[in-house]
C-alpha cells in the first residue's frame, strides 16, 4: 500500500463509489418524476418545481435512513405526490387572480411518451389492470382538461393508479384515506376521464378536419369554417396577462368562427405551422417570423367541438419555431 494513503482508503473509496451509485439511481428517476409532477400539476415549470423539491428531501435524509428505503423509486414518487397533492391546493387560489382563461401547459407528443411505470414495494403493478383506463396519451390537452376539473385527491389517485398502476393501499398513504376511499377516488376521476373521450374520432379523421379548420381560417371563408364547426364549439385562450386574448370562454360556432376570422383580419402576416400534438394535429402561429401561440384541437362527430390556443409565452418554451 503506498504510503501517502491511510489504512482505510480502500473503504473511503468503495463509500465514495457506493454514494456515487446512489446518486447515479435516483437522478436516472428524474424523467419519470418530471412526467408524473406534469401530469399532477399542468405545467412544467410547476413540475419542475415538484421534482426539486423531491430531491432537496431525498438528500437531507440521513444515510442510515436511505438505506432502509427498499425501492428509492417507489419513495421518490410517493413524495413527490405528497407535494404535488400540496401544490394542486394552492394552485387553485393562484388561478382565481390569473388573468384571464388558464390552461395547462401543451407538450409535444412524445415527450413523456416513453415514461415507464415505477417499480414498487410490493414487487408489482396495481392489482386490478381491468379497472384501469387505457390512455393513448395521457399528456393530451383533451385530458389535461379534464384533470383541471377534479378534485386534487381525484387527481393524485387517478394519475398513481390508472397511469403509474401504483396499487391503491400505496396511494391511500399519499391523500391520506383509507384504500378503499382511495378507490373511489379513482373511480370517480375515471367517470370524467371517460365522458371526457366519448364520441371521440380516429387520428385521421381528427386531423383531416383540423385541415378544413385550417384552410377555412387562412381562407376567410365563413362558409366553410361554420361547416368544420360544432354548433357548441368553445374557444379558449390563455395570454396569462402577457399577450392580449378573450378574457372569456368563446361559446358558439358563429363566435368562434368570427373572433378567429377577426384575428386573420387583424393579423394578415399570420401564419399556422403543422406540429404533432398529443390531441392529434395541431398549429404553432407565426406571425412576421415570432411564434404568436399554438393551437390544439378536439374532434367529436367530424366538427372541431373545442380549440384550446395558448398565447402564453411562459407556456410556450417546448414549441420552437422550424
Amino acid at each position: 500500500m503506498p504510503e501517502d494513503l491511510p489504512a482505510d482508503s480502500s473503504e473511503f473509496e468503495g463509500a465514495e463509489r457506493d454514494e456515487s451509485r446512489d446518486l447515479d439511481s435516483v437522478m436516472t428517476e428524474r424523467h419519470r418524476l418530471l412526467s408524473l409532477a406534469f401530469r399532477m400539476t399542468g405545467t412544467l415549470a410547476d413540475a419542475e418545481d415538484v421534482v426539486q423539491e423531491t430531491y432537496v428531501r431525498w438528500y437531507r435524509l440521513e444515510p442510515e435512513e436511505r438505506e432502509k428505503i427498499a425501492v428509492p423509486a417507489a419513495w421518490l414518487m410517493r413524495v413527490a405526490s405528497r407535494i404535488s397533492l400540496d401544490l394542486l391546493g394552492s394552485a387553485r387560489a393562484r388561478r382565481e387572480t390569473y388573468v384571464g382563461q388558464w390552461l395547462p401547459e401543451p407538450v409535444p407528443a412524445d415527450l413523456f411518451a416513453d415514461t415507464p411505470k415505477v417499480p414498487l414495494d410490493s414487487g408489482g403493478l396495481a392489482a386490478d389492470p381491468l379497472d384501469r383506463v387505457t390512455l393513448d396519451h395521457t399528456v393530451s390537452m383533451a385530458l389535461l382538461t379534464v384533470l383541471e376539473a377534479m378534485t386534487p385527491a381525484e387527481r393524485v389517485a387517478f394519475v398513481l393508479h390508472d397511469v403509474f398502476g401504483v396499487p391503491f393501499d400505496e396511494i391511500a398513504g399519499v391523500v391520506g384515506r383509507s384504500a378503499a376511499a382511495t378507490r373511489q377516488l379513482a373511480t370517480s376521476a375515471r367517470r370524467h376521464v371517460r365522458h371526457g373521450r366519448r364520441a371521440q374520432v380516429s387520428y385521421h379523421q381528427h386531423d383531416e378536419v383540423v385541415r378544413a379548420f385550417r384552410d377555412a381560417t387562412v381562407g376567410g371563408d365563413i362558409v366553410d369554417l361554420l361547416r368544420v364547426l360544432a354548433p357548441g364549439v368553445e374557444l379558449r385562450v390563455d395570454g396569462g396577462g402577457v399577450v392580449n386574448a378573450a378574457p372569456q370562454v368563446i361559446r358558439g360556432s358563429d363566435h368562434v368562427a368570427r373572433w378567429f376570422l377577426g384575428v386573420m383580419r387583424k393579423q394578415p402576416a399570420l401564419r399556422f405551422e403543422r406540429r404533432d400534438t398529443a390531441d392529434g394535429l395541431g398549429y404553432i402561429l407565426r406571425n412576421e417570423g415570432r411564434r404568436y401561440g399554438l393551437a390544439t384541437f378536439d374532434v367529436r362527430d367530424e366538427c372541431v367541438t373545442n380549440v384550446w390556443l395558448m398565447l402564453n409565452p411562459m407556456k410556450l418554451t417546448n414549441w420552437p419555431l422550424d
